[in-house]
């Protein structure tokens, strides 16, 4: 009998597969990369293992899915806070990001790669610039991430023109094609900063390379109206006809929806990424998620960058994603905590095209797991599981993680990032930008 490289046990394993499988006293054993047994831990107590890890009586889950970030923008965390979103990013956001380069870019991913494994994220989904850097720095971090670079209609401190842009984005698909953790997707970053041929220029690339294509739609009222002033449609009718939306692409905050543009998201097959908190720093509204579920629309979640919403701790956005949409539609029992769990997980992991290699626990998916240590006054004592990691848990709860196979945390110690060398490189980034 061979040996087993790696098995989990000792904890209650939460499967969030099809039919929500939970195991009491389970294990989830890992060959390679890859999950290649999961049941009681009885099954494997006569089995040769080589690396035991003990879940201590908590936890074994699969790792959150964070389905829109900016990841470097760590490096401009609390800049620009207490402003509506054109203030913000016209004013503050877009002219420090002209001071960026690749370095500053990978140095602020790498930060956002240590909050998001501390926090119990192992896989993200970014729109920045550089983004070849941000590819880079996940990878050396060992955590999971699909990258675009962001494409716009004025000049790019990365690329400059729109032309340049496509080309990059073209290289980066070339480059990380078949790589085991890092995904490249198109992403245009709005209806409202992108013009109709670049629209279908970023439509073409993602359809003749078969990546997904992230874009930000719906985000406030005073964008809707702008694109319904200037085309006659809202932000979804315009995108549907300049041939973005499809079963490929992924609509970001889409805040303000008629249930004619709910209809259209359904007939592309279009995903959803909520950032519930994002939106209510920015006072852009609340998405109307429970119209979206009912339309059998995929919906994940989400945290936005660091600056509007300034932290990716996963769990956090589960409780106010529950708990927004319970007292925005005056109803307890919408966004229940099984459903708000499997947005974070297997619905997110849709959400990204990623579904067949993680967000869920199974034979044969990748090995992207978490461990919750539920042995603390606050998880005590537990009579629903969903309920503790929607309402209880939080990002400091997270004892261990492992992604693509690798061991990215154990013990609450980082094990793949030097953590104190990753803060100082930020804060010698933000002391410049103090002084400039």
């Amino acid at each position: 009998m061979e040996p087993i490289e790696t098995l989990l046990t000792n904890g209650t394993v939460l499967t969030v597969d099809g039919q929500d499988t939970i195991i009491e006293n389970g294990a989830v054993a890992i060959s390679g990369d890859t999950i290649c047994d999961i049941g009681p831990a009885s099954r494997f107590s006569g089995h040769a293992v080589n690396t035991r890890i003990d879940a201590r009586g908590g936890i074994i889950m699969p790792g959150l899915i964070n389905t829109h970030t900016h990841a470097a923008m760590t490096c401009f965390r609390g800049l620009a806070d207490d402003l509506d979103l054109m203030t913000w990013l016209n004013h503050y956001i877009f002219p420090a990001e002209a001071r960026l380069n690749a370095d500053k870019v990978h140095a602020g991913t790498l930060l956002a790669c240590a909050e998001m494994i501390l926090s119990g994220t192992t896989c993200f989904s970014d729109m920045y610039l550089f983004e070849d850097a941000v590819a880079e720095a996940a990878k050396s971090a060992g955590v999971r991430a699909v990258v675009g670079e962001v494409l716009y209609d004025f000049p790019s401190p990365n690329y400059g023109a729109i032309e340049n842009g496509f080309a990059y984005t073209e290289d980066l698909i070339s480059k990380w094609r078949d790589d085991a953790l890092i995904t490249v997707a198109v992403e245009p970053h709005s209806t409202y900063l992108c013009a109709p041929d670049l629209l279908e220029g970023a439509a073409a690339i993602s359809e003749a390379n078969h990546v997904p294509l992230i874009i930000h739609v719906a985000e406030t009222e005073s964008e809707s109206e702008r694109i319904q002033s200037e085309h006659g449609k809202s932000p979804v009718a315009y995108l549907a006809a300049t041939g973005v939306l499809s079963a490929r692409a992924v609509a970001c905050h889409c805040v303000v929806l008629s249930d004619a543009d709910i209809v259209l998201l359904k007939e592309n097959n279009v995903k959803v990424s909520h950032n519930p908190e994002s939106n209510m720093k920015l006072a852009s509204g609340i998405s109307p998620v429970p119209r979206l579920l009912d339309a059998d629309v995929c919906v994940g979640l989400g945290t936005d960058g660091c600056t509007s919403n300034n932290d990716m701790d996963m769990f956090a956005e589960m409780d106010t994603a529950a708990k927004i949409h319970k007292v925005s539609c005056l109803d307890p029992t919408v966004m229940d905590a099984r459903t708000v769990v499997r947005m974070a997980t297997i619905e997110a992991a849709r959400v990204l095209g990623l579904d067949r290699k993680t967000g869920s626990l199974e034979i044969g998916k990748k090995a992207d797991l978490i461990v919750i240590d539920t042995q603390k006054p606050h998880l005590t004592p537990m009579y629903n599981i969903y309920s503790h990691l929607v309402y209880a848990a939080d990002g400091s709860d997270v004892a261990a993680a492992m992604i693509n196979g690798r061991l990215v945390m154990k013990d609450r110690q980082l094990v793949s990032l030097d953590v104190e060398k990753v803060m100082a490189d930020v804060n010698q980034i933000a002391e410049a930008l103090r002084n400039s």
